[in-house]
């Protein structure tokens, strides 16, 4: 992975983040870490990512409507979403929105770290 990169994930529990964080690290990421969804949109350079890993349900907002919201601005970063609530409703439209996977917690580490690397080479799965 190109040293100027990272991660972004968005995850309105801190607990997920800081996993997260630390697992992304030890495999090599560097990671920024964002509570919500306007957190991320404020932060602007989106161009710094090599992907995004956003939770479906974030609190009064939806990932979904998160990645919506990227495509129609133009962004093209690949996103991977997670989530503990799964659905065939948030599933569809997860996929629909072009997702490059769709992970439900708990997940194995080895599932988040194969499905950064496939997004990260412009594959999508789903």
């Amino acid at each position: 992975m190109p040293g100027n990169k990272c991660i972004f994930v968005v995850d309105d529990d801190p607990s997920v983040r800081i996993s997260m964080k630390r697992l992304l690290r030890e495999h090599g990421f560097s990671v920024l870490l964002f509570e919500s969804a306007n957190a991320l949109l404020e932060h602007g350079d989106l161009d710094d990512a090599i992907c995004a890993i956003l939770d479906v349900n974030l609190g009064n907002h939806s990932g979904i409507d998160l990645r919506r919201r990227l495509t129609d601005d133009g962004v093209s970063l690949p996103v991977i979403f997670i989530t503990g609530n799964d659905s065939s409703e948030n599933r569809s439209a997860a996929i629909e929105s072009g997702c490059a996977a769709y992970l439900t917690k708990p997940f194995a580490a080895h599932t988040l770290i194969e499905s950064i690397e496939k997004a990260c080479a412009g594959t999508i799965a789903q």
